[in-house]
């Protein structure tokens, strides 16, 4: 057992509660300070009730959904939705306002240090050579005191916006991405092959059934000669994964409908079940399994595996697909439904053409900084979302060989046959959303690839 990992996870696991509490108790004091000038007493205490009970049932429905099983709470949309709009929401102001706010700070410190520097400048450092000063600082403080209230209310102000901006608009705002897949050793009769992908659907209080139906329907219209679905139907074991399998058996394909399961299938010990509904709605989902299909004449292999874990509970490194290598043809190419897409170094290592992933939402939130793209998702992995290439047969990277020795990797790859080409990976951006109902700059997206001879 690494006590370094434990100890590391219940560190930041204590962070992020510390973190929620201190926004929470900021708010709470803001309301309190703001409502305290109003003139009604019943107005007043009216909305501090309202204020507190929306504030418990909010933190109630979010404790029971760490459970990830069978839930305690009464809820129902709208407190689901209620839940992750306010926290999202009032967590990103609290840090907008103390960024403005250690702002100010450090302006005032400039400030009383250049007014030091100048009286030690003059030579007098006597009483009365600080009082010009402080007039001049009196006549200058109503202006910096209005200019960063206001940058605190609109520093404030604006995380809420931008959070029913992304529960209202982007949210549900479906991209059809149209994708070219350049392939290794692709048979000709397999170049223009149209692939309809969707992952990440979960089907919850954020997630309403119509809206996978007009997914659904959307997919329909491309016209993929094969359709798959990358993981995680549904968020917690409450939710409806038979109401999500049944939208999913509309999708349409000659090949048919494939599918893996992810990581919330595991959490809500699901697995088992979401493979028995889709041969029930004779699809079929494949667990560490793999299918020959034909298209054309020509025939590739279609491997699927559940969510891959990257530790164990205890922090020991597990080995990504690791009893895969049995499923992977060398007389055709290999297509793999993976929902972590950090299985894609293995997968390459393993001759995998193609990967295709979910997970990351694509960070959900992405926003860009001097024509950087920042988004959550690079806290997890390198592959965000989009369409990713690595050598086939590159060695997966040791990361405590690549700290010893940084060249030795990028050795190894120069030395890579070129005719192996290249392993490609495809990282959907997922049609539902997890922690908050919002999307910022990460519209919803559906899939269609098309696989094209390299």
């Amino acid at each position: 057992m690494n006590w370094g990992i434990i100890l590391l996870r219940i560190g930041i696991l204590c962070g992020i509660f510390t973190v929620l509490f201190l926004s929470q108790r900021f708010w709470y004091m803001t309301i309190w300070r703001v409502t305290a000038n109003w003139g009604s007493t019943a107005l007043r205490v009216a909305a501090r009730i309202v204020y507190i009970s929306a504030l418990v049932a909010v933190v109630l429905v979010t404790a029971d959904s760490f459970r990830m099983g069978r839930h305690h709470v009464v809820r129902g949309d709208f407190l689901s939705i209620l839940a992750g709009l306010w926290f999202s929401s009032a967590l990103l102001a609290y840090f907008s306002i103390k960024t403005v706010r250690g702002i100010e700070r450090l302006w005032r410190w400039l400030h009383r240090s250049r007014r030091s520097r100048a009286r030690a400048a003059s030579g007098d450092s006597s009483p009365h050579a600080t009082v010009p000063y402080a007039r001049v600082e009196q006549l200058a403080d109503p202006s910096r005191r209005y200019f960063f209230r206001t940058a605190s209310i609109a520093a404030g102000a604006a995380p809420f916006l931008g959070v029913m901006y992304g529960f209202a608009a982007e949210r549900l705002n479906y991209h059809v991405r149209h994708v070219e897949i350049p392939l290794p050793n692709l048979p000709a009769a397999l170049d223009g092959m149209k692939i309809a992908q969707l992952s990440d659907i979960h089907l919850s209080g954020y997630m309403p059934r119509s809206q996978v139906r007009r997914a659904v329907d959307m997919a329909n219209d491309l016209g993929a000669d094969l359709a798959v679905v990358t993981g995680d139907f549904i968020t917690g074991a409450s939710d409806p994964l038979a109401d999500c399998i049944d939208e999913v058996r509309r999708l349409q394909a000659p090949l048919g409908v494939w599918g893996c399961n992810g990581n919330h299938e595991i959490y809500a010990r699901a697995e088992g079940a979401a493979q028995f509904l889709f041969s029930q709605a004779g699809m079929r989902l494949l667990r560490s399994e793999n299918a020959q299909l034909t298209f054309r004449g020509a025939s590739f292999n279609l491997i699927g595996v559940d969510y891959q874990r990257e530790r164990t509970p205890g922090g020991r490194r597990l080995q990504m697909l690791g009893d895969t290598e049995r499923l992977v043809r060398r007389d055709m190419p290999n297509i793999l439904l993976s929902h972590n897409p950090n299985s894609f170094d293995r997968a390459a290592e393993l001759g995998i053409e193609l990967s295709l992933a979910g997970h990351t939402h694509g960070g959900q939130i992405q926003v860009e900084i001097l024509d950087h793209r920042l988004s959550p998702a690079r806290f997890i992995t390198d592959y965000v979302a989009g369409i990713y290439q690595r050598p086939r047969f590159a060695p997966v990277r040791d990361d405590r060989t690549w700290q010893r020795s940084p060249k030795r990797v990028g050795l190894n790859l120069a030395n890579l046959d070129p005719a192996h080409g290249q392993s490609v990976l495809y990282v959907n951006r997922g049609l539902g959303t997890v922690g908050a109902p919002v999307r910022l700059g990460v519209p919803p997206e559906i899939t269609l690839l098309v696989l094209r001879r390299a």
